[in-house]
């Protein structure tokens, strides 16, 4: 079957929504770090509907930091691909069009930095995950002992991080007489501009003083707040919906209807008219970020961790299950006491439609795709809500036990028996801290020393080990759908 392409969108169903506006014609505006599936359900299909309202200047043109599996996807695909929308039984299909093509950072890092050194780009968005700033999760500092922090200080000319990149490209538009473009990083992260522009400082500080100055004067980090739940593509989707167009789209993405990007009102250049097409520009960032990590992202993490364990692959089966259910909504209730929620939202509103996303049996979204990366997502998604807590005087239960099921997980086994790898970048001194611990007490002691996970603070307060230890015994015992039972309402 031949592939998605400029030349076959004419022959494609009726019903499929196809770029309206003279792909010929778009501008290379936005270069986009780490251009994975959630990038092309979220961020690319804000910037196509700016094309398709007829300011041109916002075509993408996308970066794989790691592999060329995505350029190979969309370069073949003329930069096309489908975003399928799926509720329930019903199901639209929309070809986005934004895309200006895929560079692959690692084959031709020169490439790269003088892409994002154009004058027509304005705006650098990122998703490369947690690990991908090169932060010390704890501190927040750039991991100077970072091979690929080191060789990028060393020869910054060919770049190979996130933070390298940007800091390359900056240089070589200081030295064109351009203004930086604005830097949007769009990962599940606090604070998460903050932290690429203090990643991006240190570099270019020990590169370049006066570099480092003008980037910190002129530049732009706005913090962001991103929304859509994006399950992975598998073999089946793909072949399904070339039984749908006609062709084959390697480079598919499916997604639930909600999506909500929130940015703030801090930009170095031109910028689209993000407020008429769905964005909200804010002054404060923090409330909406802190409502979604705890809320949304907690509940996630936990339901990951739990399902999986006990047998369940999709959330919308996890959440199905009484006990599951009940639990997450106690995770909630203590989540919701450490949040300032902002004018706009309303949080039981918010929890309500939580609970009919995760429901969307249509997404099939993977407990395992979730658990992914588990040591990067714990600090913001559940221990800061629990510090919070335990400094006011209140109970962790619902929290502590997602904490220990993500402690179970770094054992690799499921409660049927069944072996599994943990994909973590954390994963080898997780096994390596578990080898000698031959109890439960012993294994949740020594997890809790990896202070790149659990602040010092935190793993000294007699309380919060004593509620990992309870819960993570409890998981042991109990099996973990009679442990979430078990969590006080």
């Amino acid at each position: 079957m031949s592939r998605l392409s400029a030349a076959a969108l004419t022959g494609l169903p009726a019903d499929v929504a196809i770029p309206g506006y003279d792909r010929a014609q778009v501008k290379t505006g936005v270069v986009h770090l780490g251009i994975g599936a959630f990038h092309r359900a979220h961020q690319a299909v804000v910037f196509d509907d700016a094309l398709k309202s007829g300011d041109l200047r916002w075509g993408v043109l996308g970066a794989s930091l790691r592999s060329p599996g995505v350029c190979d996807q969309l370069n073949p695909q003329d930069g096309l691909y489908t975003l399928v929308v799926r509720d329930g039984a019903d199901e639209d299909l929309r070809i986005i069009g934004a895309g200006r093509g895929v560079l692959v950072g690692p084959e031709d890092p020169a490439a790269l930095v003088a892409a994002m050194a154009d004058a027509e780009v304005h705006i650098v968005t990122l998703t490369v995950t947690e690990k991908g700033y090169r932060l010390d999760p704890a501190t927040g500092d750039l991991r100077l002992d970072d091979p690929e922090v080191a060789a990028d200080l060393a020869d910054i000319a060919a770049p190979r991080t996130a933070p390298g990149f940007i800091v390359a490209a900056l240089q070589a538009r200081k030295a064109k007489g351009l203004r930086p473009f604005t830097v949007i990083s769009c990962d599940n992260l606090p604070h998460n501009g903050r932290r690429i522009q203090a990643g991006v400082l240190t570099m270019a500080r020990r590169i370049d003083s006066t570099l480092a100055d003008w980037i910190e004067a002129k530049g732009a980090f706005p913090q962001t707040m991103i929304d859509r739940i994006v399950p992975a593509t598998t073999s089946d989707d793909i072949v399904r919906l070339a039984a749908r167009l006609g062709v084959e789209d390697r480079g598919m993405v499916k997604a639930e209807p909600f999506t909500q990007w929130v940015i703030e009102d801090w930009f170095a250049g031109e910028r689209p008219d993000f407020a008429s097409l769905g964005v909200q520009l804010t002054d404060a960032v923090e409330p909406w970020e802190d409502a979604k990590l705890r809320l949304l992202n907690g509940a996630h993490s936990a339901i990951a961790y739990l399902g999986a364990l006990s047998g369940y692959e999709h959330v919308h089966e996890v959440v199905a299950v009484p006990g599951f259910r009940a639990y997450v909504e106690a995770l909630w209730d203590e989540a919701e006491t450490t949040l300032d929620p902002p004018p706009g939202l309303d949080i039981p509103a918010y929890r309500k439609a939580l609970m009919a996303r995760f429901s969307n049996a249509a997404l099939m979204h993977r407990t395992r795709q979730i658990a992914m990366d588990g040591s990067q997502k714990l600090p913001q998604r559940l221990l800061a809500g629990a510090a919070e807590r335990l400094a006011a005087g209140q109970g962790i239960d619902a929290i502590a036990l997602g904490v220990a099921a993500w402690m179970k997980w770094q054992s690799g086994v499921t409660e049927s028996g069944e072996i599994f790898v943990v994909d973590d970048p954390l994963a080898a001194k997780t096994c390596e801290l578990l080898a000698d611990a031959h109890t439960d007490q012993a294994r949740v002691s020594a997890l809790l020393s990896l202070s790149a996970v659990f602040p010092p603070a935190l793993v000294v307060d007699d309380r919060f080990a004593a509620a990992v230890t309870s819960a993570y015994l409890s998981l042991s015992q109990n099996g973990a759908v009679e442990a979430a039972r078990l969590v006080p309402e």
